[in-house]
C-alpha cells in the first residue's frame, strides 16, 4: 500500500474519532441540559404549589375549607392549638366552585378593602419618594471620592445589612418623639430613606463609564444635566429592579405596622392575613389572592427590567 493511501485511511480514521467525540460531547451537553430542566421544572413546582392552592381554594365553599383545613385552625377550649392526629387533605380541584368568599370580601365585608387601599397608601409614597432619593444620593456616592464618602456609604452598608426588628424600637423612639406615632409618616419616614436603593444603585452608576461624563462635560454638561440626561436613562433597568423589589418588601411589612400604628383600622391588609382565626379561614384565601395580584402585575410587567438591572454591567449599549 503507498503512502498515500496510508495517510487517506489515516485521516479517515481521525475524522471519525473526531465525529465520535464530538456526538459523545453533544450527548452529554443535552443530558445536563435535560437534568437542570428536570430540577429546574422541579423546584418551580414546588414554589408555585403554594400560590396554586391558594388561588384554587379561594373558590371553595367555607363548609369544604373548613373539611379540610379546619383541624390546622381548630384550638382548645384554653385557646391554644391541638394536636393534629390526622393527615391534611390538601385539595387543588374545589368540588364545586363557589364566589361566595370574593363577594363577602368585595362587597359585603368593605373593611377588608379598606385594609388593602391602607397598604397602597403605605406603600406607594415609601415607592416613589426612596427612589427619589436613592437616585440622587447614588449620583453622589458615584461621582464623588473621599473618606467621609466611604465612611457614609459603609453606614448605608450596615443599616442595611441590619434586619428591621434591629432597628424598630429607634424607630419607634423617634417617631414617639417626633409625634408622629400612630400616623402614616412613622412609616413613610423609615421607608423613604431606607439604605437599600441607595447601595443597589451605588454600585449600578459606578458601572457607567467615566469617559461618558468627561465628554458630557466637555460638551458643556453640568451636574444636573449629567443626572438627569445621562444616569438616569442609563439607570432604568436598576431603578425599575429597586422599584420591584422596595414594593414586594413593603407590601409584605407586618411588624412595623402592628408597632408604629395602634388603630386597627390604619393596618394594611399584610397584617391581617398574619392574625387568620377559626372562623375567616375561607376568607383567608380570598384576600391572599386578591393581596397577590398587585405583586404579580408589578412582576410580569418589569420582569425584563429587573433581568436587565441586575445582569447589565453598564456602559453604553448599541
Amino acid at each position: 500500500m503507498s503512502g498515500r493511501k496510508k495517510a487517506l485511511l489515516k485521516g479517515g480514521a481521525e475524522q471519525r474519532y473526531d465525529k465520535r467525540r464530538a456526538d459523545r460531547r453533544k450527548m452529554w451537553k443535552a443530558a445536563k441540559i435535560t437534568v437542570a430542566t428536570l430540577i429546574a421544572a422541579a423546584f418551580a413546582i414546588l414554589f408555585l404549589m403554594p400560590i396554586v392552592l391558594t388561588i384554587t381554594n379561594s373558590f371553595m365553599s367555607s363548609s369544604e375549607i373548613s373539611a379540610n383545613y379546619g383541624s390546622v385552625f381548630a384550638t382548645n377550649s384554653t385557646g391554644g392549638k391541638v394536636y393534629i392526629a390526622e393527615k391534611v387533605n390538601l385539595k387543588f380541584i374545589p368540588d364545586m366552585v363557589s364566589f361566595s368568599q370574593y363577594i363577602t370580601v368585595l362587597f359585603k365585608s368593605p373593611e377588608y378593602l379598606l385594609k388593602f387601599w391602607n397598604s397602597v397608601f403605605l406603600v406607594g409614597p415609601i415607592v416613589v419618594f426612596q427612589l427619589i432619593v436613592a437616585t440622587l444620593a447614588s449620583y453622589g456616592f458615584a461621582r464623588y471620592q473621599g473618606k467621609l464618602r466611604q465612611i457614609i456609604f459603609f453606614s448605608y452598608i450596615i443599616l442595611m445589612l441590619m434586619p428591621y426588628q434591629v432597628t424598630l424600637v429607634p424607630n419607634y423612639l423617634v417617631s414617639d418623639w417626633l409625634n408622629i406615632l400612630d400616623t402614616y409618616k412613622a412609616i413613610w419616614l423609615p421607608g423613604i430613606f431606607s439604605p437599600f436603593a441607595v447601595y443597589l444603585l451605588t454600585k449600578f452608576m459606578r458601572r457607567i463609564p467615566t469617559s461618558v461624563i468627561e465628554a458630557a462635560q466637555i460638551d458643556g454638561a453640568g451636574e444636573w444635566q449629567i443626572y438627569r440626561k445621562i444616569c438616569m436613562p442609563l439607570c432604568k433597568g436598576a431603578i425599575c429592579s429597586a422599584a420591584i423589589l422596595v414594593f414586594i418588601d413593603y407590601w409584605n411589612m407586618v411588624e412595623q405596622p402592628l408597632i408604629l400604628l395602634k388603630d386597627a383600622d390604619s393596618h394594611p391588609l399584610s397584617v391581617f392575613l398574619s392574625k387568620i382565626n377559626q372562623g375567616e379561614i375561607g376568607l383567608a384565601f380570598a384576600v391572599a389572592t386578591i393581596y397577590m395580584v398587585p405583586s404579580l402585575l408589578i412582576f410580569l410587567y418589569g420582569e425584563e427590567y429587573l433581568v436587565e438591572g441586575i445582569t447589565y454591567q453598564g456602559g453604553i449599549k448599541g
